[in-house]
């Protein structure tokens, strides 16, 4: 269920408490914190599993080792000449801001990764087990790039024109990225040997809905609708406890034929619990549905850029 900021006034007012929201300092370090934390997991299981392995499970990663293999030149410096030309790409179709966390995630994706070449050399597979190694690839993937996707940028490479089909079509990121990769991944296939091609490709397609999901639970909120007869305790705790707004409206027990009042409003998880104690402390007879949404857009949540 996604919750927009529209003309209708209740709704508007339920997702989007605090008007003029901007980032605070805290809020724009924890931003690139965990930028900083995606790109280095991402150049982690490049250096450790996708090069030894030849895996070429797509972005300029994929592109890099394979040619890398064909030129014998470094993947690292291939990797990032590719990159820079994908960043002015970027800036044109995805804007400043984009821009902005993309180059700086390239920058510590590229710098990290020939780090890791030159103290910690890895020439051979880790174990004798590809498809072991391949699920490590998938999930350290899926964790780093769904972190760096969440907060609206890429890690470079092909993951730029991801974002721009995302943009621009109706695909969600995991899927606009694994239309991109399939086509690397194949080239697997004539660079190193059937095994590891049918490995990249497989791998192209896990690693596509598992960064989906990923994203959707990074983006998850609550949705609240709470039938009581305390609303002015409840509503006080989500505008001064929660920042939070609500919408309140007055109702009647079809049954009973009791007054009560309907409040709605959304929240992130972690404010959820604290909200749902807070009601049954309050009104313990509180009627509480609660509806787990995949995207709340508005203030205080996200923005489409």
């Amino acid at each position: 269920m996604k919750v927009r900021k529209g003309s209708n006034g209740d709704i508007k007012e339920a997702a989007a408490p605090l008007e003029g929201e901007k980032k605070s300092r805290g809020k724009i370090l924890t931003e690139y914190l965990l930028l900083t934390l995606g790109s280095m997991l991402i150049a982690l299981e490049v250096h450790l599993f996708e090069i030894p392995n030849g895996f070429t499970i797509g972005g300029v990663s994929g592109i890099g080792i394979a040619l890398g293999k064909l030129t014998g030149f470094s993947t690292s410096t291939i990797i990032v000449a590719l990159n820079v030309l994908l960043l002015i790409i970027g800036f044109i179709f995805l804007g400043r801001s984009c821009g902005i966390r993309t180059i700086y995630c390239s920058m510590v994706y590229a710098g990290f990764l020939q780090v890791l070449e030159f103290i910690w050399p890895v020439n051979a597979p880790l174990t004798d087990e590809p498809m072991l190694e391949l699920c490590c690839v998938i999930m350290i993937t899926a964790v780093g790039s769904g972190l760096i996707f969440h907060f609206e940028a890429t890690s470079g490479g092909t993951d730029i024109i991801a974002m721009i089909l995302k943009k621009y079509t109706p695909l969600d990121v995991g899927k606009a990225l694994l239309c991109v990769d399939f086509l690397v991944a194949i080239t697997a296939f004539f660079v190193f040997d059937v095994e590891i091609g049918i490995i990249s490709v497989v791998g192209v397609f896990i690693r596509g809905f598992l960064i989906d999901a990923v994203i959707e639970s990074f983006n998850s909120s609550k949705y609240f609708t709470i039938i009581t007869t305390k609303p002015e305790e409840i509503k006080k705790f989500i505008l001064d406890d929660l920042s939070r707004g609500a919408t309140v409206i007055k109702a009647e027990g079809a049954f009973t034929g009791e007054e009560k009042t309907i409040l709605y409003t959304v929240c992130r998880r972690f404010e959820a619990s604290r909200l749902r104690r807070y009601v049954h402390t309050v009104d313990p007879d509180a009627f509480v549905i609660i509806t787990t949404s995949s995207e709340i857009i508005g203030s205080g949540f996200r923005h489409i850029q």
